[in-house]
């Protein structure tokens, strides 16, 4: 019992470093404090994919007022290892990526021009 703890407390402390890595490298003033359009990125970065009404979620729950438009590291970093360790967010499968591609497709040409995905992101949005 003690050694799967000691496995989990291994794991959150790998996870941990992930964040704090990614978090500090938008961490400009070396102040432990990110802008908030930055979140985004970092959470990105992570291996996360969150919707833009999950991201508004996670940044209502880290932000505070008296340092609107930044984010400390100190809230974010408990809300990021949580997401972390339940695997919220996971990015699609590869396979699942490439049949929606496929369908996008129509010609069958194995790209699309910017102009088609425009038009998509248009029609279609997130």
């Amino acid at each position: 019992m003690a050694e799967s703890f000691d496995g989990q407390e291994q794991q959150i402390l790998a996870l941990q470093k992930r964040i704090g890595d990614a978090f500090h490298v938008f961490d400009h003033d070396e102040n432990d404090t990110v802008d908030i359009r930055e979140i985004g990125t970092i959470i990105r970065s992570l291996n996360c994919c969150p919707s833009e009404c999950d991201l508004q979620d996670i940044l209502t729950e880290i932000e505070e007022e008296e340092s609107a438009g930044y984010i400390k590291y100190e809230l974010f970093l408990p809300v990021m290892t949580k997401v972390l360790m339940e695997r919220r967010f996971k990015p699609a499968p590869e396979d699942k990526l490439l049949k929606a591609f496929e369908v996008l497709d129509v010609d069958q040409n194995g790209y699309l021009t910017s102009d088609e995905l425009m038009q998509y992101i248009r029609v279609e949005g997130e």
